[in-house]
């Protein structure tokens, strides 16, 4: 049932989205139509459809585009800007990247009867080609150092190196600590100048906040976990199928609290294949 339940969700969403495509709603109001939180809705959507909000958006309106395109006499100018579309120009780079001719050359072979240029990528398919061995774990409350950083997931070195330097004297880096990074954002939905990572490691109690680092508990209840091999580049599409393929095999939703992930290994000396990063989404309480 819970299955079924995720599905039907996200149908109204797909038909809201469908039936707006000229004034999409705001990711609040779609999150609320399918009853989760907006911080992980996107990636139930996009473990679901195969595709994010915004790339699912975008798909529907070139599409109708081109039945414009093929059926009717609207100038082209007109239907790049009822595409969401600031300029003609934009408009047609995206068709000839979606559909591999410009539109104007589609419209030529509407007209002389030709067979219609179809999209050359391969539709998209719901996540789930990742072996992944999703379980439901209790996370105890645990106690962190961590320096935040805003920006790019990728830029977060700066804020490791500033933990790592406060925390190193103090003989934090022993075997016991755990490396744990909280992602706030997903970088699908927030705009990359503002996504908020937190760079912790876990510390024993009576340790006190410092200059830039802070202390903070997280944890402290019921989350999806699953592992994730391989380079860091590939967490997005683990996320994705944790939400929307995992979860609702496990019957339970994701939760308003911040994902995070423990590294297992360290990639200053692990080749990018070989990381392993266990991966947390929190959970509701059960009904």
């Amino acid at each position: 049932m819970a299955r079924d339940d995720y599905r039907q969700r996200i149908n109204r969403v797909l038909a809201c989205m469908e039936g707006n495509l000229d004034a999409l709603p705001s990711l609040e109001h779609l999150a609320g139509l399918a009853h989760y939180s907006p911080h992980h809705f996107h990636r139930v959507f996009t473990g679901m459809v195969g595709e994010s909000l915004a790339a699912y958006a975008r798909r529907l309106r070139l599409e109708r585009a081109a039945m414009f395109l093929a059926r009717t006499a609207r100038p082209v100018t007109d239907i790049a800007l009822g595409s969401a579309y600031d300029s003609h120009e934009a408009f047609t780079r995206a068709f000839k990247a979606h559909f591999d001719v410009s539109p104007s050359a589609y419209r030529e072979a509407a007209r002389r009867g030709l067979p219609l240029p179809k999209c050359p990528v391969p539709p998209p398919t719901p996540q789930g080609d990742i072996a992944m061995d999703a379980k439901i774990v209790f996370f105890p409350v645990t106690k962190v150092a961590y320096v935040r950083h805003v920006g790019p997931y990728a830029g977060c070195h700066a804020a490791w190196e500033t933990l790592c330097g406060w925390a190193g004297p103090k003989g934090l880096l022993g075997p016991q600590a755990r490396v744990i990074g909280v992602c706030h954002d997903d970088p699908e939905v927030t705009p990359p100048e503002k996504i908020r990572y937190d760079a912790c490691l876990t510390v024993p109690e009576g340790v006190t906040a410092e200059g830039p680092v802070g202390i903070m508990d997280i944890g402290g209840g019921d989350y999806a976990m699953a592992l994730h091999e391989g380079p860091y580049s590939g967490l997005h599409q683990s996320y994705a199928t944790l939400c929307g393929v995992e979860l609702p095999k496990l019957s339970r939703e994701p939760g308003y609290a911040p994902s995070f992930e423990i590294y297992v290994n360290d990639p200053a000396t692990t080749p990018p294949k070989d990381l392993r990063t266990e991966i947390y989404i929190p959970l509701l309480p059960k009904a």
